[in-house]
């Protein structure tokens, strides 16, 4: 036993000698050291850098500035603040206005790793919330990039960026432009693009991806031609440039009503320098109104600016005809705003009373008045017969608000895309693994956001919270992302897929269902067609009422 010990410890020595390690790293603004260890695999190494600034300490209301070059060596192993942010109960602030940094995977095998594949991650959270480490749990944070980076063998970047009244406060005009936490996204995807291969990774083959409004973000540096040259593939996860809640159309509007509170926008009081963070119920009231439904409240969004986005989105599409694009929702990816809005539905027991039905789709279509709220509902209820039972009333209103709010603006992007691409490819996805959170009725699908747990590894690091159909799910995302950060097809890399993931044309839209029972089965065509056409084709040609 006693010679075991010492063969045991030879061989860890052996390994720790050996292991591949950047060690310190000359970037533009100076060097930076990280930390090293052992990952999961036959000698597997993993270099983290955390912390590296991209950008100077935010000025408000201004775009970001490069950093100052600094002396030494930086310690980049603990992971910097969030951007300041309303806390969740919005009943304070969080974060630091100093904040503009990021965070770096580098998996290595015997020898150190070069020209790897680069994945560059945006967070989400409404544009309101957020943080590149994401959620933390005893030191376990979500956004956490070693999973990905070892089975996937590939670089894994998460970004900082601004949110809120400080990332997306705009006068709509030249005064405060807005589009601010746009704009440090694009510093840190250009950070990436002029530093990357000092840590062995491409810089001519990085993919930008990201969920919610940071799907969003995705598809907005996709479009927007200040990022030409920098990114060569896309995937946007539950949101795009084309969601309702994406853009915000009139944000003078909204400016105004926090004037009183900020000094803001409209008279000569350096407003830009002076804003004060909305802070506590008494000036929550002028920052987000009362809306119902929730959707119409998220005002703090992206503009178009005549800069970063010189033209509505949809005009865009042709900045990104050649570049590689995956876009997709989660099956119940509503649910999130339906169980606020509609909070009877996650009741099993009680019934959910047509008129709820109802308020939401005259909530919902109020810019087309009473000829869109009827043409909806008869849509949506058309299979609903004399007599619906009581799940198939809640399970309408969650496919509602996901068509309305997700699905459909994911369709039509998909669309454009596919019919602007050169040499772009596209893709379409739904996830429909089942929601694992406690409590939700049984006919429950894959709730916003269920697929980060996955994309990032959790079955992996997490293994007595999860079962293998989840270890399952988790290893077939992963393979596929990072199959098409190589390449630009999902199917092709170092990584075996279930299923063999077609392109979408503009003429078989066809996706691919992604769950834990994947076979060939899973390759559909045309998803929720007959809504889609309602909503981009029926309900958009009607005549506007009022002005949203």
């Amino acid at each position: 036993m006693a010679m075991l010990g010492l063969l045991v410890a030879a061989a860890f020595c052996l390994a720790s000698a050996n292991a591949a390690s950047l060690g310190v790293v000359l970037t533009e603004g100076g060097m930076v050291e990280g930390k090293t260890y052992s990952v999961s695999g036959l000698f597997r190494y993993m270099d983290v850098f955390l912390g590296i600034p991209f950008a100077a300490p935010t000025k408000r209301f201004e775009k970001p500035e490069p950093h100052p070059e600094w002396s030494g060596v930086l310690m980049a192993k603990k992971y910097k603040s969030r951007c300041m942010q309303m806390n969740l109960l919005q009943s304070g602030i969080r974060g630091s206005e100093d904040c503009l940094y990021l965070n770096i995977w580098v998996p290595h095998g015997r020898t150190l790793s070069t020209d790897l594949p680069v994945m560059v991650y945006l967070f989400g959270g409404a544009f309101l919330l957020g943080g590149a480490q994401g959620a933390n749990f005893l030191d376990n944070y979500l956004y956490d990039g070693e999973q990905i980076a070892n089975r996937g063998n590939v670089i894994v970047v998460t970004i900082n960026y601004r949110v809120g009244t400080l990332g997306f406060l705009s006068s709509g005009d030249s005064k405060a432009p807005g589009n601010y936490g746009l704009w440090d996204q694009h510093a840190g995807i250009a950070w990436v693009h002029r530093n990357i291969k000092a840590f062995g990774g491409d810089p001519d083959n990085i993919t930008v991806f990201g969920e919610s409004a940071g799907a969003a973000g995705v598809n907005f540096q996709l479009i927007s031609p200040h990022n030409k040259g920098l990114i060569r593939r896309g995937i946007s996860q539950s949101g795009v440039a084309l969601c309702p809640w994406a853009i915000n159309k009139n944000p003078r509007a909204f400016a105004e009503q926090v004037r009183p509170i900020s000094c803001i926008l409209v008279e000569n009081c350096k407003i830009y320098k002076t804003v004060v963070l909305c802070m506590g119920s008494s000036c929550m009231m002028n920052c987000f109104s009362d809306q119902y439904p929730i959707v119409h409240n998220l005002v703090l969004s992206p503009v178009v600016d005549g800069d970063f986005l010189p033209d509505e989105p949809g005009k865009l599409f042709v900045n990104a005809a050649d570049i590689d694009y995956i876009a997709g929702v989660n099956d119940m990816d509503g649910h999130i705003f339906t169980g606020l809005d509609v909070p009877s539905v996650n009741q099993p027991i009680w019934p959910t009373p047509v008129d709820d039905a109802k308020l939401l789709i005259n909530a919902l279509t109020r810019d087309k008045g009473e000829q869109g709220a009827e043409m909806a509902y008869k849509e949506y209820t058309a299979s609903w017969g004399d007599k619906p039972s009581k799940d198939e009333i809640k399970r309408t209103i969650v496919e509602l608000e996901t068509d309305y709010i997700f699905l459909v603006p994911t369709q039509t992007a998909l669309y454009q895309h596919a019919s602007v691409a050169k040499t772009g490819r596209t893709y379409s996805y739904l996830f429909s693994q089942a929601s694992r959170m406690p409590g939700f009725p049984s006919w429950m699908g894959a709730d916003h956001a269920d697929d980060l747990q996955y994309v990032f590894g959790k079955p992996f690091t997490n293994l007595l919270a999860y079962w293998p159909r989840h270890r399952d799910v988790s290893d077939y995302m992963i393979s596929y992302w990072t199959n098409f950060a190589k390449t630009g097809d999902p199917n092709t890399g170092e990584s075996k897929v279930p299923v063999h993931w077609p392109t979408f044309t503009t003429s078989d839209h066809q996706y691919l269902d992604i769950n834990h029972k994947m076979n060939s089965n899973s390759v559909k065509q045309k998803m929720r067609l007959r809504f889609v056409n309602f909503w981009a084709n029926v309900y958009a040609n009607l005549p506007n009422v009022r002005d949203s």
